[in-house]
Formats: structure tokens, sequence, C-alpha cells
């Protein structure tokens, strides 16, 4: 049986940020995950948007930390993993919207968050031919910014894979057994031991966390995205439009390093489960509110759609946890509502800084992603 100190379920964007943050601090790291490479499940399905403008100090501090992280990731490592300093945009038609923006600018301006409040003609200026009748202005937070989950995945893998860390694929975790003061996790292949287990599975921690005794209210939604082909740049920032369309809750779109428009939307009502098929509903919707709110789009080839899965709680944060279930040694940092691309580096971070002792379990960065909350709340950036 081959021992390490952690364990890891899971090479997404959890996992793999987290090995790659922990084998710096020199812990023996496997990382086990049942598809072929690293960044095969949610990942993929990112469409690679990187903010810190929340509503909740806990993710306006991690997603600050990712921001430095994917930010200076070239300079420090040499590695381009398409990374765009281009804003998030939240543009404004409705009183409804301006309210509830610019309460939120109070909170996120109180955790240091870089935003304000910008004019029609900043508005106008920022994304080109943007609807101008009956825009009000928008929130706007220059620092956030986008980045290729593909490229910045494998980055992360390779800098673990230096760093020391193992990683086994092609091996589905079948049983987790905690005997005293360690974790032995079996697969179909093979057996493991050690004395830290984390559960990043994303879309099935809760089935891996059901191993050792311990339910998390993690369950998945479905979410489809498409991408267009490339054409001359109109808009650096992120737009999204919160306002609620026929069959969506919001929709949100930017224009990535290769010039291709990348748009994804919250259906509504939420669809749970775990398929993964397009539908023929999405684009006709996504497409009436995009060109509703940018009619120069009206042109641009869509080069293909896909389906993700949102590992969603019931409020829309984030669950990270240490001796989960009272369990010395197991750590859950699942339930990252499809925003694990932008937590995953901060966290991964944060959660290496407490291993070793440079940070308290409940430092500022995890403080309310207790596993033991009421989630009565609710984020309101979802």
């Amino acid at each position: 049986m081959l021992s390490y100190d952690i364990i890891i379920a899971g090479a997404g964007s959890m996992g793999v940020p987290l090995a790659m943050f922990l084998s710096e601090k020199k812990f023996k790291v496997l990382v086990l995950d049942k598809k072929a490479s690293p960044g095969q499940g949610q990942n993929k399905c990112a469409i690679g948007g990187i903010r810190a403008t929340h509503s909740d100090g806990s993710k306006i501090k991690t997603c600050l930390k990712s921001i430095e992280i994917f930010s200076t990731w070239k300079e420090i490592n040499g590695d381009d993993i398409g990374w765009v300093q281009g804003g998030y945009f939240f543009p404004v038609y409705r009183e409804k919207e301006e309210k509830i923006l610019k309460d939120l600018l109070k909170v996120q301006k109180g955790f240091g968050l870089d935003i304000n409040w910008i004019d029609q003609k900043e508005a106008l200026s920022l994304v080109k031919g943007i609807r101008k009748d009956g825009l009000l202005g928008g929130t706007y937070s220059p620092k956030d910014g986008s980045a290729s989950p593909l490229l910045s995945i494998n980055a992360f893998y390779r800098k673990a894979m230096k760093n020391g860390a193992s990683f086994i694929f092609n091996e589905k975790i079948g049983e987790i057994k905690h005997s005293g003061s360690s974790f032995i996790i079996k697969t179909e292949k093979s057996e493991y031991e050690s004395k830290i287990f984390i559960n990043a599975a994303g879309a099935h921690a809760k089935e891996i966390s059901l191993m050792l005794g311990v339910d998390i209210p993690v369950k998945p939604d479905c979410h489809e995205a498409g991408i267009t082909e490339p054409v001359e740049e109109f808009a650096k920032p992120m737009v999204v439009d919160i306002r609620e369309g026929e069959k969506s809750k919001n929709y949100y779109f930017y224009q990535n390093f290769e010039g291709q428009i990348i748009f994804c939307m919250t259906p509504s009502p939420q669809i749970w489960g775990y398929d993964r098929r397009s539908t023929s509903e999405f684009l006709p919707e996504i497409s009436r509110r995009m060109l509703r709110l940018a009619p120069i789009l009206s042109n641009v080839k869509v080069r293909r759609v896909w389906r993700g899965l949102y590992p969603m709680t019931p409020d829309g944060f984030p669950i990270v946890e240490f001796d989960a279930g009272g369990m010395e040694g197991y750590v859950v940092a699942a339930g990252m509502c499809g925003q694990g691309f932008m937590l995953g580096p901060g966290l991964g971070w944060t959660l290496a800084e407490i291993m070793v002792g440079a940070k308290k379990k409940d430092d500022e960065n995890i403080a309310n992603f207790r596993l033991e909350r009421n989630f009565s709340g609710q984020e309101k950036l979802k």
C-alpha cells in the first residue's frame, strides 16, 4: 500500500492548484481522478471568468488572491495562460438592478474591492455597440479578468508535478475507510493510505463524502455555454446582465485573448442532474438576450456549444471544512457553485497556509464557508 501525507480526490479546478501549493510546502501529495488527465470534469466546461466582484467577504478575499496568482503567473512561471485583465461590467437599464448593485458597492468597497459605478458615457466606451437606449450606467471592476481554463489547469498541473506531487488518473474511488489516524482509499486497481484526505471531487463530492458517512449539501445543476468565431475587439470586460429572461436568471459573455466571444447563462428554473447533453433551448434564449443588449453581435457565427455542471450548495457559497463530520483529517473543499476556476487557486493557497500553521482554520478567506452553517443566506451575485 502506497502512503502519502495527503490524498486529494479530484484533479480539477480545486484539486490541482491545491496539490500545487501543498507540494510546494513539502507535503507528500497524491491526487486521484477517474478521468484520463487533469481538468476533465467541470474545469473543462468553465468559460474562464475570474472575478472578486462578489457579495461576500470570504469570496472577495479568496478571489483577490486568485487574481494575484493568475495575473502574475506568466511573469513568475513563464506559462502563457491567456490572462486578460479586462474587468467585469454589470450594465444597468432598470432602477431595480441599479439599487441592487449600488447597495452591493458599499459592501464590496468595504472589503477592498476596486469597483465603481460608471455612467452611460463610460459604459458606451467600455463596450462598443452596447444598447444606448435606457442605459443608466453600471458597476465596473477593472482588476477582474479572464484566463484559459485549459492552459491554466495544465500550467498548475505541471507546477505541481515539478513540486513533487503525484497524480494517478483513470482510477475511480470505490471505498474510503477511516482507521484510527489514517484513511484507506480503495480504487478498482489499488489501495492508498494518508493522514489527511481532501474531498475536492466537484459535482461528485457528495457521493465521495457519503463513503465516510458525512453528508454534504452539494448537488449539480446544468449550465450551457458557447463560443464564437474570432472577431475584432469590441469589449474588454466580462459583461454580466443580471436581469431575468424568459428562461434564464442572468447571462454573461466576454471576448477572450484570441478574440472569440464566450457566453453562458443561468437557466430558470434550475436543471438538476448530471446530464451533459446540449439542448435546443439554449442558443435561442441567450441569442435573444445578447442581441437585445449588443446588436453589434448579430452576424457573429457560433462555433460550438457545451454543457457543464455547477456543484451547488443551498446558499450559493462553497463548503470548506477541516475535520468534517468530527472526523480528524477529513477536509471538504467542494460546492464551488460554478466558480471553482476563479476560487480554486486562492482557496488552494489558503488551505496550504493553514496546514503549515501560517494561518488559522477560521481565516477570513474561508470563515463563511463552514459546513456547520444554516445555509439560509444567499449569494447575491451567483
